[in-house]
């Protein structure tokens, strides 16, 4: 039986990211983005808007935002 769990992608917003997660924000703060004042994202952005504007990998952070998915089945 396939998964209908919601998943992450590049054009969702940040703040759309956010309520799908609860721990999406850690995943962002560990790539560096919004964990303090100089380097906030505006959760109006898109995950690809954040990526390019901080030279981030956007597929790596996807995936890397996925797999909170796989933590909660095991």
């Amino acid at each position: 039986m396939q998964s209908t769990q919601p998943r992450f992608f590049k054009e969702m917003t940040v703040g759309e990211a956010m309520q799908v997660h609860p721990e999406a924000g850690l995943v962002f703060s560990s790539y560096h983005l919004g964990g303090c004042s100089h380097c906030s994202i505006n959760e109006i952005e898109t995950i690809e808007q954040v990526c390019q504007g901080y030279g981030v990998e956007v597929e790596t952070l996807v995936e890397s935002l996925n797999n909170l998915f796989s933590e909660d089945e095991e």
